[in-house]
């Protein structure tokens, strides 16, 4: 039971970590996103703050499960928002979005699981 936690709880943080990185790199990728979504590149930064904290509390989550919990629900939001902004601009193309939503929720998921 833990393996099942610990796998998808890493690569939760490993690919929302390495999406803060996108940010705060401004990789072309995020900032073409941003203009699709009709972001100002402004919150490139305070997104990126917030990716990375939900990596780095799925980590700590670890050592403190209650934080784990928050950051795993707080990742979930975050992507739940993100989804709305794709439907804002009527953007369909869903498939990287599935795929950090998919990874936070099994995050949350298998912690709820798991403690």
């Amino acid at each position: 039971m833990f393996a099942v936690h610990a796998t998808v709880t890493v690569l939760a943080a490993l690919f929302t970590g390495l999406a803060a990185l996108g940010n705060f790199l401004g990789h072309e990728y995020v900032r073409e996103q941003a203009r699709k979504m009709r972001v100002p590149s402004s919150w490139r930064w305070p997104l990126g703050t917030l990716l990375a904290s939900g990596a780095l509390g799925l980590l700590v989550g670890f050592a403190v499960p209650w934080l784990g919990l928050f950051a795993a629900g707080g990742l979930v939001l975050y992507f739940v928002g993100a989804f709305f902004a794709h439907l804002r601009v009527r953007d369909f193309q869903l498939g990287p979005w599935a795929a950090f939503f998919t990874l936070v929720v099994g995050a949350l998921v298998t912690n709820l699981w798991y403690y």
